[in-house]
């Protein structure tokens, strides 16, 4: 028979969920980023202006890592210098002391002495 009891379990489920008011769905979202969109766009341009800082302080590193290169190249170069005079001292003083040995044997010559 088709008593009450009949019925299966699932029946009048779907009746009792409200209705999804689109417009109230439309509202709540709205709600939700009206809410969170400031907090969101702060949070951009935070992270754009530090974005941008990185990309200064990294210009500013290599500036300077490029001027280190630099003095060490100056150094570089004042020790090349510096060997330089070294050598041309050296050099100095032994054509001094070959002039001197030129002498000493012209003035033996001159005094009849064979070398």
């Amino acid at each position: 028979g088709t008593g009450p009891n009949d019925t299966s379990p699932d029946e009048g489920v779907v009746e009792d969920l409200p209705l999804i008011d689109e417009k109230a769905v439309e509202q709540l979202t709205e709600g939700l980023i009206s809410y969170y969109l400031p907090d969101l766009q702060q949070s951009k341009s935070a992270l754009q202006e530090l974005t941008q800082n990185q990309v200064v302080l990294l210009e500013t590193l290599e500036q300077e890592i490029s001027k280190f290169k630099e003095c060490n190249w100056i150094l570089d170069i004042n020790a090349l210098f510096s060997e330089a005079k070294h050598y041309h001292n050296k050099l100095v003083n032994i054509r001094n002391e070959m002039m001197m040995l030129h002498e000493k044997t012209s003035k033996l010559k001159v005094s009849g002495i064979n070398i």
